[in-house]
């Protein structure tokens, strides 16, 4: 595969401008000023997510329901409801919403360089598929019941990973890892997988377990709690970690195996811990919230024409963006058909959708291609 043509600048670093294909000819964005803007954005989103909703409640009372929660303060007898709406309902919601968004945006990232491809995104491998069927089992036939409350989160990751080795298993060759096998591959299972919880949806005697089912398959943080929040704050975290330090040798992935090799990094053990990065991040995720979808795939490139395609760059802001982002959405899935919820990932698809268009229609932006 023939590397795409860079315009040389003056830029120290080799490879400063290389991300998952050429880098649009915009001026970039002082980091520190957008890392500090997107820091700002978010502490103010995660307060409106805590205060905004069906229960008319004043900011007054959601702020001295967010300082006592936050500070471990009391509260009078008669703001007790306020406090139960805003502190164990509303904040570890946006909180998850914030968390799940980081993990899909940075995963997205990382899926792109990894398989060469600007169209992928953490659900291209198949894992969130495979995660719905454990997830399923839960909410339709009951499995993992002795688990109580971490049985849904359970099954979710466990099936999550039996996917990610399956699609290991049948992409590996003698040659290790290729970007065409996993994507192939990943969308077989893909749809496989789906086909599987489809069938135990038709095939389930409760309506409100299909429904229930349903909305998971969808993505939904209606189930959110401080119980959730750990399991996917820990895997997120973890993983950007090691992206981050990975960030340099991703530059040189993306430009391909052949470069990769010639700057000293070895492409198939570095598509390995991606593979694993990925698959535990988004078993992590998917477990908590369902599998929603755009996020990882439209987050990337949003960030990528701000400050351009260095992924040192990119895997600084990308997850912040996609935290933001996703706090809004569910914040959207709440009041649009208040006292009805939506699906938060009909949401993305509505949003993702004409803002995927709108990029197709950029000529100054390019999807990886020459």
């Amino acid at each position: 595969m023939a590397t795409p043509l860079v315009r040389r600048t003056a830029v120290p670093s080799r490879t400063a401008r290389v991300g998952a294909g050429p880098a649009p000819p915009c001026r970039r964005v002082s980091l520190p000023l957008v890392l500090t803007a997107l820091c700002a954005v978010l502490l103010a989103s995660l307060v409106c997510g805590a205060g905004i909703g069906a229960s008319g409640l004043s900011w007054g009372e959601v702020l001295r329901c967010l300082w006592a929660g936050l500070t471990g303060g009391r509260i009078a007898p008669d703001q007790v409801p306020a406090y139960t709406i805003v502190w164990e309902l509303r904040f570890p919601r946006a909180v998850l919403a914030a968390v799940v968004g980081a993990g899909l945006s940075a995963i997205g990232v990382a899926v792109q360089a990894m398989v060469r491809n600007a169209l992928a995104d953490p659900f291209v491998l198949g894992i969130s598929s495979g995660a719905a069927v454990g997830a399923n089992a839960v909410l339709i036939f009951g499995a993992f019941g002795t688990l109580g409350i971490w049985a849904l989160s359970t099954a979710s990751f466990l099936s999550a990973l039996l996917a990610m080795m399956l699609v290991y298993a049948i992409a590996r060759t003698a040659r290790g890892l290729t970007p065409l096998r996993l994507v192939l591959t990943g969308t077989a299972m893909y749809y496989g997988f789906s086909a599987v919880t489809t069938f135990m949806v038709f095939a389930a005697e409760r309506g409100e377990a299909a429904r229930s089912a349903m909305m998971w398959m969808l993505g939904s943080l209606g189930g959110a709690n401080w119980a959730s929040v750990p399991i996917a704050a820990g895997a997120v975290l973890g993983g950007l970690a090691h992206l981050a330090w990975s960030a340099r040798r991703l530059n040189a992935l993306a430009m391909g195996d052949e470069t990769a090799a010639a700057l000293g990094v070895d492409a198939g053990r570095l598509r390995k811990e991606l593979f694993l990065v990925s698959a535990a991040v988004t078993g992590a995720v998917v477990a908590v919230s369902g599998a929603i979808g755009f996020v990882g795939l439209m987050v990337p490139h949003a960030v990528r024409m701000l400050v351009g395609a260095d992924h040192r760059r990119l895997l600084a802001v990308a997850p912040l963006a996609g935290a933001v982002l996703l706090i809004w959405v569910d914040i959207l899935s709440r009041v649009v058909l208040a006292p009805a919820e939506l699906p938060v990932g009909v949401l993305t698809a509505v949003i993702g959708v004409p803002c995927f268009v709108l990029l197709m229609r950029r000529r100054s932006y390019t999807f990886g291609g020459a």
